[in-house]
C-alpha cells in the first residue's frame, strides 16, 4: 500500500516529519528516496529533531552515518549518496547498527546495493514548484505497513 502526501512548503514537511516521528516503533528500516534537493535531508533532520528537541542534527553527507540515542529507541541516519562501492557498508559496520530498537534513516538506500538491510517502508520524494513536494510512503514489510496504518488514522 501506498499513501500519497502533498508538501506544500518546509513547515508542511516538519509537520508531517512530527506526525511520521509520533508513528515510530523500532526496529524499522526507511529509505529516504528522491533526486538531489528532494528534500530528504531536511525530512530527516525535523524528524530527529521533533524526537530529541534541540538537538544538533548533522548531514551525514561526509560521516555516512550519524547516530542518535533518543528515548526508548536508537536512530541511525546513514547518507549513502558518496558510497563508492556497497562493500563499503561492511567496512562501516552496519550490521551492528541493526536491532530491536534501532531505526535507520537511509538516503540513497540503491547506493547500498544487496549490502543495504532490506526496507520496510520507502518515502519517495518529488521536488515540485518553489518549495512543494510530494511524498509517497511504500510499505515493503508488515512493520512498515503498521507505520502507514498508524500515519492514516
Amino acid at each position: 500500500m501506498t499513501l500519497h502526501v502533498d508538501l506544500a512548503d518546509l513547515a508542511a514537511t516538519e509537520a508531517f516529519a512530527a506526525r511520521f516521528a509520533q508513528a515510530l516503533q523500532p526496529p524499522l528500516v526507511v529509505g529516504l528516496v528522491g533526486d538531489l534537493g528532494a528534500g530528504k535531508t531536511a525530512l530527516a533532520r525535523a524528524l530527529i529533531q521533533t524526537l530529541a528537541p534541540g538537538t544538533r542534527v548533522k548531514s551525514p553527507t561526509y560521516t555516512l552515518i550519524e547516530s542518535y540515542e533518543l528515548p526508548g529507541l536508537q536512530l541511525h541516519h546513514l547518507d549513502l549518496y558518496r558510497l563508492r562501492h556497497p562493500d563499503e557498508l561492511a567496512e562501516l559496520g552496519l550490521a551492528d547498527l541493526l536491532g530491536p530498537r534501532s531505526v535507520l534513516l537511509i538516503e540513497w538506500p540503491d547506493k547500498g546495493g544487496e549490502e543495504t538491510p532490506p526496507l520496510d517502508l520507502a518515502l519517495q520524494l518529488t521536488r515540485g514548484e518553489a518549495e512543494h513536494r510530494a511524498l509517497d510512503l511504500t510499505a515493503f514489510s508488515p512493520p512498515g505497513q503498521a507505520l502507514l496504518d498508524r500515519l492514516m488514522r
